[in-house]
């Protein structure tokens, strides 16, 4: 299959057409990217009404773990092209759709194979490239769990899911004592429940950013690989809270970076955007993890960007330019539900949008949970601290109420 696609119109015979598999607040834009670039769109989730089903030409609800369900409706639609942009996928599907040519899986299906879980991207970093990493084993029960920390990782350590997003399920282990509380919060925080976590070494690092990498076609047509600023983060009980664009970094540290963000996406290979994620303590990098899609910390590039990265995304997979420059600084910050409930209203909007250089993001997700991500706030500055004080600034501003008039 060509990796430049000729765009035809929607709805129509001549459609090309995308099928993203979830559809959440990151499918929307990569939805809306693929829109304005003509093609038509397939938004499918495991729940109706998701972010993405509402700007999509069409949408369905299935669960994208069932392998029977999936080839269904990916048969039905016929997509050129699919954009996985959630971890609970039957990825042995994509790999038999992309193997018969049905569809394009992006970046590639064994990519996608890979990245969903954590076990099979760190043995390939860390065994196969070299990829300096921290120390890691994994764990199938609580007492493998707790044998591997007291023989081979230590204290303190890191206990993930091996299949999660944005850090669900992820504990900071001090003691034995708190081991049993991160096994079974793994398990509640997993994409889908595998009984496996892995268990890292503690690395002390300075700061760890988010190495945005885009895969494109070039105008040789040959692949090339273009990179975006840094993206600095700071993460609270394994979520993302802030964002920021760029991170300032030593050079030799940015190269290394650079090195090792370029040798993990080509052995991945394919078209598209990886966000692959560092330790950084100096000079001295450590590769933590890869996912071959827009990640949730480079919604601050829809501020800081010339082209956002899920405009890079749609771009690199039609097989069409890139351009990866920065803007302005910028930074963003998360608007939480704070509410069990569905259908809220959010109040103070007009407020936030009175901060100099502000935008914001209302993901329109049916239901709210406390520490459910509802909405971004954006800010540009004259430097990234001062984009950080506006983009907070912007998110404390905006407040979720029940909606009494409806009820």
């Amino acid at each position: 299959m060509n990796n430049k696609l000729t765009i035809g119109t929607p709805l129509s015979p001549s459609a090309t057409k995308v099928m993203l598999l979830g559809s959440g607040e990151l499918g929307k834009e990569i939805i809306i990217a693929l829109q304005r670039l003509g093609i038509e769109t397939i938004a499918v989730d495991r729940y109706p009404g998701a972010p993405g089903h509402q700007v999509a030409h069409s949408a369905h609800v299935i669960d994208m773990a069932d392998g029977a369900a999936l080839r269904k409706l990916i048969e039905h639609e016929r997509p050129q092209v699919i954009v996985p942009e959630i971890e609970a996928i039957d990825t042995a599907t994509l790999l038999e759709i992309e193997r018969l040519g049905i569809s394009r899986v992006i970046p590639t299906a064994r990519a996608v194979h890979l990245t969903m879980n954590r076990e099979g991207i760190r043995c390939l970093a860390a065994e196969i490239l070299g990829l300096p990493t921290s120390p890691y084993a994994f764990a199938s029960s609580l007492e493998e769990l707790c044998e591997a920390i007291e023989n081979d990782i230590g204290y303190p350590c890191i206990v993930k899911p091996v299949m999660s997003s944005s850090g669900k399920g992820q504990s900071k282990v001090g003691r034995m004592e708190e081991v049993e509380a991160a096994w079974n919060y793994a398990a509640i925080g997993g994409r889908v429940n595998q009984g496996r976590v892995i268990v890292e070494g503690f690395i002390h690092f300075d700061y760890e950013i988010t190495q945005l990498t885009v895969r494109a076609m070039s105008t040789n047509d040959e692949v090339e690989t273009h990179f975006c600023e840094p993206i600095g983060h700071i993460q609270i009980n394994g979520d993302y809270v802030e964002r920021w664009q760029p991170q300032p970094m030593p050079p030799l540290a940015l190269q290394r970076a650079r090195d090792i963000a370029e040798k993990v996406t080509t052995e991945l290979g394919g078209l598209g955007i990886f966000g692959v994620e560092l330790f950084v303590n100096g000079d001295d990098v450590w590769f933590s993890e890869v996912s071959p899609r827009p990640r949730d910390t480079g919604m601050v590039t829809m501020c800081s960007q010339l082209q956002n990265e899920f405009e890079l995304h749609a771009r690199a997979i039609l097989g069409l330019a890139v351009d990866t420059s920065l803007r302005d600084p910028g930074a963003s910050a998360v608007i939480y539900g704070r509410l069990e409930e569905q259908a809220i209203a959010f109040s103070g909007v007009d407020e936030a949008l009175r901060v100099p250089q502000s935008d914001l993001r209302l993901f329109g997700k049916p239901e709210s949970f406390i520490h459910r991500r509802m909405g971004v706030a954006l800010a540009n500055g004259a430097d990234a601290f001062e984009a950080r004080t506006r983009a907070k600034l912007v998110a404390s501003r905006v407040v979720s109420q029940r909606d009494w008039k409806n009820r």
